[in-house]
């Protein structure tokens, strides 16, 4: 390590990295909750597995629409009064899903939950990856992908303790909402400033920079989204109950919140881009493993692993973003992948509900094995054609 790295990780700022992490964890714990809970509620109601999956699209049909506003947005108001701004604002919003039990209704709702959302995962990843040194990026990229899927983890897990019924489950998404722009008033003096230098980027020339990374981010979405939505509909058509799905959905979250660090050290020490396809062909594994070990007690290690590979490709192509990328372009990198990210969620839910209705329950797994097939190959195919790394970046 040279003097100026050194010097440069004496200078990190660990409050306000705290800060940051904790901001969109919180908020993490209130969206891991309401994919499931709202899945939970419509599969009692008779909705039907593609209506369902369009129900979950919603959401990331909100980051979707949010993305391209982001960057001006953030120079306009401020980095910390947006993150503000959009926690009581999806406070607000949950307030009102509560309020209603119509799919219909429901439909605007989720999309608002996903547009007020998007923001602060963009800040906070931006932030992040401004003031990580080199030297540590994996590590601390992956500490933070750790932090926030523990978050996500917390979410389904609180509906084993507080149910699916009523006001409960959904007080605490609300509370943990409110919490986040709380956190975010008590650090802001330590909140780093967003980089503005270097020319300003649109999500559409991101896209020419960086196509393979914004398609992993899509994939990792993809794989995600669709089975916190739709693994109750798959576990209830093997008959399992609805406190075993929750369970089991909580370890494939709990599995990348704590081997995602690991995976950072990998990628440090391998390359970012043989960690990630390590982790897509682990991803697919569990794709094909899974009918085989449902019923069975392997289906625990499977479902951790498998949840640690998949989100795995989403910090390998963040770690990649931080290595290529700074300033302007850094902030539409980050915009992109949070378009990616909902494109792969509205996508992804869908779809598969589609597969599960045309091919039985089953069509889950296959529709994430095609994904990740999908994405294996073009990271193969680089491979072959003597590409140094994604897009032709140098590892």
């Amino acid at each position: 390590m040279t003097a100026e790295s050194k010097r440069l990780e004496r200078e990190i700022p660990w409050a306000a990295m705290a800060g940051v992490i904790a901001t969109v964890t919180v908020f993490a714990v209130a969206q891991g909750l309401t994919y499931p809970l709202l899945s939970f509620m419509l599969e009692r109601q008779g909705t039907t597995p593609g209506l369902i999956g369009l129900s979950a699209a919603m959401t990331p049909l909100g980051f979707i629409v949010s993305s391209p506003a982001i960057p001006a947005l953030t120079r306009r108001v401020g980095a910390a009064r947006l993150a503000v701004l959009c926690s009581m604002l999806a406070a607000a919003t949950l307030v009102a899903i509560a309020l209603t039990q119509d799919v219909w209704a429901w439909m605007p709702l989720r999309f608002l939950l996903g547009f007020f959302a998007n923001p602060l995962y963009v800040i906070s990843e931006t932030w992040l990856l401004a003031i990580t040194p080199a030297s540590r990026r994996g590590r601390i990229m992956g500490l933070y992908s750790a932090i926030v899927s523990g978050g996500f983890a917390i979410g389904p897990l609180s509906l084993g303790l507080v149910g699916t019924q009523g006001w409960p489950p959904f007080l605490v998404g609300i509370v943990a909402f409110l919490a986040c722009g709380l956190i975010v008033l008590a650090v802001v003096q330590r909140m780093p400033r967003m980089p503005h230098d270097g020319e300003a980027t649109s999500i559409g020339g991101f896209f020419a920079l960086a196509p393979m990374l914004l398609f992993a981010v899509f994939t990792a979405a993809a794989f995600e989204q669709t089975l916190i939505s739709l693994f109750a509909v798959y576990g209830a058509a093997l008959g399992s109950a609805e406190g075993r799905i929750a369970s089991l959905i909580t370890c494939f979250i709990a599995g990348n919140a704590l081997l995602q660090i690991l995976l950072g050290r990998m990628a440090e020490q391998l390359g970012s881009r043989r960690t990630m396809l390590f982790c897509v062909l682990a991803s697919l594994a569990g794709c094909l493993l899974l009918p085989l070990v449902f019923d069975a007690w392997p289906i625990w290690p499977l479902v951790f692993l498998w949840g640690a590979a998949s989100f795995g490709i989403y910090t390998m192509a963040l770690i990649q973003l931080g290595e290529r990328f700074s300033g302007q372009t850094l902030i539409a990198g980050n915009a992109g992948f949070a378009l990616a990210w909902g494109i792969g969620g509205i996508v992804g839910s869908p779809a598969t509900g589609l597969a599960i209705q045309l091919i039985g329950h089953q069509g889950l797994p296959l529709a994430l094995g095609l994904v990740c097939a999908a994405l294996a190959m073009c990271l193969l195919a680089e491979r072959r054609h003597g590409r140094t790394g994604i897009d032709g970046a140098p590892e």
